[in-house]
């Protein structure tokens, strides 16, 4: 047991790293572990919930970018390519994919005769609202074991540390 409660898998890493280092300051592990271990499992989550809907992770990033941007929820390939962090040619073959599966359609953009606008058709945002109604619902299970305020202590914190690592 540790002071504020049961002890978890990382508490048994930590303790044999101290054991075994005793010359190395482990304390990172106790939080960076933590958020590593968290990360597979919402992974899991995500994936669960993306495969009922026929939906791989990519698929769901690339129409939940088109559902934020509001009606009419269209993108060019360039911003999607910035929300997602991947290569023109991988937009591009993703764009492909999902356009086959009749979830976007690309059109000309207007106010550029050369550019293109990808828009998410009404079988792609059925698609992607039954998949953020799921997602949401497991994260809420994952996150169930924390009180509120503690959820929204732990949200801060995070939110200082990415964005210190972001900016």
């Amino acid at each position: 047991m540790t002071a504020r409660g049961r002890q978890d898998e990382v508490d048994v890493i930590v303790d044999a790293w101290q054991r075994e280092r005793a010359d190395l300051d482990v304390a990172p592990l106790h939080v960076l572990s933590r958020i590593s271990r968290l990360a597979r499992r919402l992974d899991l989550a995500r994936g669960t919930a993306f495969a009922e809907h026929q939906l791989e992770g990519w698929e769901f990033d690339v129409l939940s970018a088109l559902r934020r941007a509001g009606d009419p929820y269209e993108l060019s390939p360039g911003s999607l390519m910035q929300q997602t962090l991947v290569t023109s040619g991988t937009m591009t073959n993703r764009v492909d994919r999902l356009e086959k599966r009749g979830l976007v359609r690309r059109g000309p953009a207007p106010s550029d005769r050369r550019g293109v606008l990808v828009r998410l058709t009404d079988d792609g945002r059925q698609v992607v609202d039954a998949a953020m109604a799921d997602l949401l619902e497991r994260e809420q299970e994952l996150l169930s074991h924390l009180p509120v305020r503690e959820r929204d202590r732990l949200a801060m914190s995070l939110r200082t540390l990415l964005a210190a690592l972001e900016g």
